[in-house]
């Protein structure tokens, strides 16, 4: 089933053109992942597709029966909901018939009772409840009463992500979704457990992410949006990368082959006289033709980064015994660190751990509580924050970094200019010379970064630089970190970013403990995983040991206790559990059957409270199912 069409549409702001003629297809089932510089026109083209601009020229064609839904970086709400009040605001016929289901509850009118049943029925809204509190439960929302207005960042995310994700759960309903950047501001966590869910659902999406984790584990097309034009790949980020490079190499054998016949059909330009035949003329057109060609610039504007460095002295930054607590919460309990030359830090945890206050007390923005910090007399930090830029909306980009210096130190021993310096983070001179306020939130990420570096610092401290920042200039970020002699702090979701850059990692673990780990970040949470099923192995072993010690058998006493990965209790209750719910469920289903045969009001009333208890307690048993195969899993 075709999902969306667009044929050669195409979309300008002022003098610059975002992308021209371009035509594509969505069709149901399709993961496809966006990738394109900050200002290609990537956020342009989804608010086309979602009906919120209008292109210049083109049409987009969306079938009727599809419902287009955004999950934005940007999530409005009512402060003074509850959780469960904001789950029930999403706009479809299964919620209503939910609603209206328990209006007639609490009315106990018959008629209206029958009507929402039948509702109900038509919208297959039964297990919709259920599945929305599981939803929930597994992005670790328990407490559905608790104000919008009351949950940190981060779980106002995950409960905005819990309702878009329950809308597009109704298998009967035909939903695209697009998704701006999905992983800002999950923890790993949560990043994964999203992406397990992604990759596994039937669902559509169209994705933009810097995650390339992400991108390969749920995505199969990706599309490239470059030089106005849209290319698609099918298959993963390392295909599109392959696709790319061999599509470049044929533009400049192409523009190679130009070259030569421009040169000889300028030579016979400037022979020919003033008088024109028809068959000259259409040579000329051809020489025209070429000569444009010939001229293509295909030089891609690189980020490359190789400046003089502050030399470092012997002593760089020594942490001894530091605590922080905001009122009962511990955030550092006698933190003890050394940071060596050249060492590359990632700092993990969950949202609200600490993180951002650690890399605060480290620059002297916040308080420690106790304890001593000694910072090197040499050390220059540069701290590229979540924050972002403080700009006065009027102010020029190219005067913005001019306030800085005139010109930047390379390694090599010259200078640059503000403005070459800027080239090379892809600002043009028309946008150099643009008031910020025109920058997309990308291009002052970008324009951020730049800020950071050019300040020339030897002690680096990145927290979450992957948002908003788009793959190219990722790509660049981290072959330069990878040579950057100075000292490196980074606080990051992205683990293939962490991957490529961090040799040791601080993860932070519960009452203000840290962990100190030596290894990239993916070998930190295989060691987490690791160590997980040795405990629940160890505990397995106890209680399958427990007995034997008591009987004392000795034809058992060497046999090994078999492996597993639940303790037995729990492998009891899951065995009980799966017996239970086929019951529950046939048991739910001979309550419907009765409800829609039956006329009598005080029947129908008994029926749909026990429908309603039944239902509860197959979604908690469900629920815990799903627990139980996660820690065997």
């Amino acid at each position: 089933m075709n999902y969306v069409s667009a044929e050669n549409l195409s979309k300008s702001y002022g003098v610059k053109s975002l992308f021209k003629n371009i035509s594509f297809n969505i069709n149901e089932g399709d993961k496809i992942a966006i990738v394109a510089k900050n200002g290609s026109g990537k956020s342009t083209l989804l608010k086309i597709i979602l009906g919120k601009e209008i292109a210049d020229s083109g049409e987009v064609s969306i079938n009727k029966d599809v419902q287009v839904v955004l999950f934005d970086q940007e999530i409005e709400f009512d402060s003074q909901l509850t959780v469960e009040e904001f789950m029930m605001t999403l706009d479809s016929a299964p919620i209503q018939a939910l609603k209206n289901y328990h209006k007639s509850l609490i009315s106990q009118d018959a008629e209206d009772m029958e009507l929402a049943i039948a509702e109900m029925e038509a919208q297959k809204a039964w297990d919709l409840e259920n599945e929305m509190k599981q939803i929930l439960s597994q992005l670790k929302i328990t407490d559905l009463e608790a104000k919008m207005g009351t949950l940190s960042g981060g779980q106002i995310k995950r409960v905005a992500l819990a309702k878009l994700l329950t809308e597009t759960r109704a298998e009967h309903r035909h939903v695209l979704l697009i998704m701006d950047e999905p992983t800002n501001h999950l923890d790993v966590e949560m990043v994964e457990w999203l992406e397990n869910y992604l990759s596994k659902a039937k669902i559509t999406l169209l994705l933009v992410t810097h995650d390339r984790y992400f991108l390969d584990s749920v995505c199969d097309t990706i599309w490239e949006m470059e030089d106005q034009n849209l290319y698609v790949h099918n298959g993963s980020y390392a295909t599109y990368l392959e696709n790319k490079m061999i599509r470049e190499d044929h533009l400049n054998a192409t523009i190679d082959k130009a070259n030569n016949l421009y040169r000889k059909e300028l030579e016979w330009m400037r022979r020919q006289p003033k008088a024109r035949t028809t068959k000259s003329k259409s040579r000329i057109d051809a020489f025209y033709e070429t000569e444009k060609v010939a001229k293509t610039d295909t030089r891609k504007q690189a980020l490359e980064l190789d400046f003089e460095m502050k030399r470092l002295g012997k002593k760089i930054l020594e942490l001894k015994n530091i605590n922080k607590s905001f009122g009962e919460k511990i955030l550092l309990k006698d933190f003890s660190y050394s940071f060596q030359r050249g060492e590359k830090v990632g700092i993990v945890g969950k949202n609200g751990a600490g993180k951002s206050t650690l890399l605060n007390i480290i620059q002297g923005f916040e308080p420690k509580d106790s304890g001593e910090i000694e910072t090197g007399e040499t050390i220059k930090f540069g701290y590229f924050s979540q924050k972002g830029l403080n700009y006065n909306e009027e102010e020029r980009v190219i005067d913005f970094i001019r306030e800085i210096s005139e010109n930047f130190p390379m390694a090599n021993g010259r200078t640059i200019s503000a403005s070459q310096f800027l080239r090379l983070f892809l600002f043009d001179d028309q946008t150099q010379y643009s008031p910020i306020s025109k920058l997309s939130g990308g291009e002052k990420r970008r324009l951020h970064l730049m800020k950071v570096l050019y300040e020339n610092p030897n002690f680096l401290i990145f927290d979450e630089p992957t948002n908003d920042l788009d793959l190219p200039t990722l790509t660049v970020l981290e072959n330069f970190l990878l040579n950057f002699q100075g000292c490196v702090i980074i606080v990051s979701h992205d683990r293939y970013f962490m991957d490529r850059i961090v040799d040791h990692v601080l993860a932070f673990e519960d009452e203000g403990k840290i962990r100190d780990f030596v290894g990239n970040f993916s070998e930190y949470r295989e060691k987490i995983r690791e160590t997980r099923i040795e405990n629940q192995e160890r505990q397995a072993q106890a209680k399958t040991d427990e007995p034997q010690t008591k009987s004392e058998n000795p034809a058992t006493s060497n046999q090994k206790p078999a492996t597993k990965k639940l303790s037995f209790k729990e492998q009891r209750e899951l065995e009980s559990i799966e017996k239970e719910m086929p019951k529950l469920e046939e048991r739910r289903a001979d309550i419907l059957e009765k409800l829609n045969n039956e006329s009598d009001y005080e029947k129908i009333s008994k029926l749909s409270e026990e429908l309603q208890t039944v239902s509860d307690e197959l979604g908690e048993k469900e629920m815990r199912w799903l627990e139980l195969q996660e820690m065997q899993s």
